[in-house]
């Protein structure tokens, strides 16, 4: 599919991650100058299995709907819907590519993860949450791997692909009532219960969550499956955060525990409510810190400041990364793998297995293994792949599974399925 064009200017160049209702890929907008933009496909028969409606038509209807409503949503924590249309069969939404680090591999990196980061992060999430509520959209999704840590600490909401779009008189929502949608370790327990309609509190659940994870380095609950989850959700009592990290302000551990409250009417009344508890703990204008990069308080300290010029970490990467880039719109995919396979012991020993470019480099590299069919060479790679992300975001995150059926892919084609 490298190097398709859809609607006449939109370019794909590489793809960036595959989930259960389409595609992400990066791309360039030819109309723009070879812009970078990100493209999400959407498959028709897929759709249909989640909406509960089998006419195309309708589906597309309500999609460009929420297109059209999550577009109008102006605010510097949410990516920014460029265009939206169908080709086809397919429906494709273009976006801004943001670059960074996402908040599931930042937080990897960070042992333990520094409480003034956390405060940073939650007060972001919780501003851009206050956007998408005030018109009537609720996330359902919200989780690490959805947020992005752009390099000057910036925090932006990547998807609002299963968002529900209340209080305009129609259901627009693209799934049907009853599925489970959303990732359970971050879903709020009447959202996991299903029944009416959720609102803004289960965000608020999701955000407690994520703040609970980013201090103690793990979920609030964890359990082998989603129904062990739902049962810890809704009787068990997370472990006081405030034990876990003792540096922490009380006040940030009580409000954690505040959004975790079981029933939504304990919750903070909205994200407004969140943003102004964490507000005394920000850092104010002008704190000394050193210019460092993905620190999500830098935005509070330096406001609007440039960043100081980027060096480069490892002269030849970029060299690398733009000629990787620059064979998958060739679909030459061999000398891509080959490339990869010299260049990511190098970047594994300059960065560290855990980094964000390591991390992206070995993804691209056992994704294009499988598009060659080495399937005895990306066997390992996703493996690893798979047991790293499964530690870090739980066994239920949407890429952990594509992860485990990409595994069971190879398993099958050496034979050794069962094995």
């Amino acid at each position: 599919m490298t190097g398709r064009l859809i609607a006449g200017r939109y370019q794909l160049t590489e793809p960036l991650g595959k989930g259960g209702m389409g595609e992400v890929w990066a791309g360039q907008d030819a109309a723009l100058g070879g812009r970078r933009i990100a493209v999400k496909l959407l498959h028709a028969d897929r759709l249909a299995s989640l909406s509960g409606t089998a006419d195309p038509e309708d589906l597309r209807r309500r999609f460009l709907r929420e297109c059209r409503i999550t577009a109008r949503i102006d605010h510097p924590g949410l990516v920014a819907v460029h265009d939206a249309g169908r080709q086809g069969e397919e429906l494709y939404l273009v976006m801004q590519l943001v670059e960074g680090s996402d908040l599931g591999d930042h937080l990897a990196e960070q042992e333990p993860y520094p409480w003034p980061w956390a405060v940073a992060v939650l007060a972001q999430l919780a501003s851009a949450l206050a956007a998408v509520h005030a018109v009537g959209v609720v996330h359902r999704d919200l989780k690490p791997g959805n947020i992005m840590v752009r390099p000057d600490g910036r925090v932006t909401i990547l998807d609002l692909g299963i968002a529900a779009v209340r209080g305009d008189g129609e259901d627009t929502r693209l799934t049907r009532t009853g599925t489970l949608l959303g990732t359970p370790v971050y879903m709020a327990p009447e959202q996991a219960v299903g029944g009416p309609p959720v609102g803004p509190p289960a965000d608020l659940y999701a955000l407690g969550a994520i703040g609970y994870e980013l201090l103690a380095g793990r979920p609030p609950f964890t359990a082998p499956n989603a129904a062990g989850l739902l049962y810890k959700k809704l009787h068990e009592t997370a472990e006081p955060v405030d034990r876990l990290r003792p540096d922490a302000p009380r006040e940030l551990a009580a409000l954690i525990h505040g959004l975790l409250a079981k029933d939504p009417v304990g919750r903070p009344g909205d994200a407004h409510q969140v943003f102004a508890a964490l507000g005394p703990l920000l850092p104010q204008p002008g704190a000394a810190a050193p210019p460092t990069p993905l620190d999500p308080t830098r935005p509070f300290r330096h406001p609007l400041a440039p960043w100081p010029p980027a060096r480069s970490p490892e002269p030849d990467l970029p060299g690398v990364l733009e000629e990787v880039r620059r064979l998958l719109a060739l679909g030459q995919y061999p000398q891509v793998a080959e490339l990869l396979s010299h260049t990511l012991p190098l970047a594994a020993a300059r960065y560290g297995e855990a980094s964000p470019i390591v991390r992206t480099l070995r993804k691209q590299y056992a994704a294009t293994l499988l598009d060659t069919r080495q399937y005895a060479r990306a066997l390992p790679e996703i493996q690893r792949l798979t047991q790293e992300y499964a530690a870090e975001r739980g066994p239920y995150d949407p890429l952990v599974a594509q992860l485990r059926a990409d595994e069971q892919l190879c398993l099958r084609q050496l034979g050794m399925a069962g094995a």
